[in-house]
C-alpha cells in the first residue's frame, strides 16, 4: 500500500521530466514513450531499494543511461529530428504573435533553428544543455546523472552555449547577406 502511494507520486512527479528528457536526446516521441515506461518499471522494480531524497538524480540517470542505449542500438543518430513541445516552446519570449502574424512567424521560424542548432549538438553537450536548461537540474544532479564532475558540467554546458550562440550568429549572419 505504501509503495503504490509512494510510486503514484514518483510517477506524477517525474513522468514529464522522463518523456521531455527522453524526447530531446532521442528526437522520436515512439521511443520517449518507450524510455518513460521502462523507467516507470524500473522505478516501480526498485521502490524499496533507493533513498527517497536521491530519487530524482536515479530517475534522471536511468533515463539517461536508457537513451543513450536507444542511441547506440540506432546507428543512424545524424537522421534524428528534434522538436520542441509545447512546454519548452515557451521557453522562448512571447511577444504577442497573435496580433501581429509576421512575430509569429518569426518565432515559429526561431523555434525551428533553435530545433536544429540542439539536434547539432554532439550527444555529451546535449544532455547536458537539456538538463540544465530544459528540466531545470542542479550542477550536482547532472553531475550524478551523467556520472561527471561538477566543472566537468559546467564546461559542457558553457561549451554547448556557445555553440548553440555561434550557430545561431551564423544563421542570423547569412539572413543578413
Amino acid at each position: 500500500m505504501l509503495k503504490d502511494i509512494g510510486y503514484s507520486l514518483a510517477v506524477k512527479q517525474h513522468k514529464n521530466r522522463i518523456y521531455s528528457y527522453s524526447f530531446f536526446m532521442l528526437g522520436n516521441k515512439m521511443d520517449a514513450d518507450d524510455v518513460t515506461q521502462e523507467v516507470l518499471i524500473r522505478l516501480w522494480q526498485n521502490m524499496g531499494n533507493f533513498n527517497l531524497t536521491a530519487m530524482r538524480a536515479w530517475v534522471m540517470k536511468t533515463t539517461h543511461n536508457l537513451c543513450l542505449d536507444y542511441l547506440r542500438r540506432r546507428k543512424t543518430a545524424q537522421q534524428r529530428g528534434v522538436d520542441l513541445d509545447e512546454e519548452t516552446a515557451d521557453l522562448i519570449p512571447a511577444e504577442d504573435g497573435s496580433i501581429y502574424p509576421d512575430i509569429e512567424l518569426q518565432r515559429k521560424l526561431l523555434k525551428e533553428k533553435l530545433n536544429i542548432a540542439i539536434n547539432n549538438l554532439p550527444e555529451s553537450l546535449k544532455s547536458v544543455f537539456v538538463l540544465y536548461e530544459i528540466n531545470g537540474l542542479r550542477y550536482k544532479d547532472i553531475s550524478e546523472i551523467l556520472s561527471l564532475p561538477i566543472n566537468s558540467v559546467k564546461v559542457y554546458l558553457f561549451r554547448a552555449r556557445k555553440k548553440l550562440q555561434d550557430e545561431l550568429r551564423q544563421l542570423v549572419y547569412e539572413k543578413a547577406y
